[in-house]
């Protein structure tokens, strides 16, 4: 028999991300916001680190975003972490590091 795969809010996440990879079809990537209460920010970025999707909010196995969210948009003091998870091929390197420049307003060092 085969095992089912136990359900992880990673897994969920990847879903999303796929689906907005797929109606985004000039997308590079997706940026992802984390709030401290469990509700996620993504939207699809170009080449050139402009939106190509909408931003979508979303909690993981609930109907709609949490009440808070709802109150203050998913107010950036409340991130726990933000990335951009990249399609295949992947941007060159120097690439990725000017859209995440622009998009999220870091300089991330470990890409080399």
């Amino acid at each position: 028999m085969a095992k089912k795969s136990k359900w992880t809010p990673e897994k969920g996440e990847q879903a999303m991300i796929a689906g907005i990879v797929e109606g985004s079809p000039e997308a590079v990537g997706v940026a992802v916001i984390r709030l401290d209460c469990g509700c996620r920010k993504m939207a699809a970025v170009d080449k050139n680190g402009e939106p190509a999707s909408k931003i979508i909010m979303y909690r993981d196995r609930a109907e709609s975003i949490c009440d808070l969210c709802k109150k203050d948009n998913g107010a950036f003091h409340r991130m726990t972490e933000q990335f951009i998870s990249w399609t295949q091929p992947e941007p060159a390197d120097e690439d990725k590091k000017r859209i995440i420049a622009k998009v999220l307003g870091v300089v991330d060092e470990t890409i080399h």
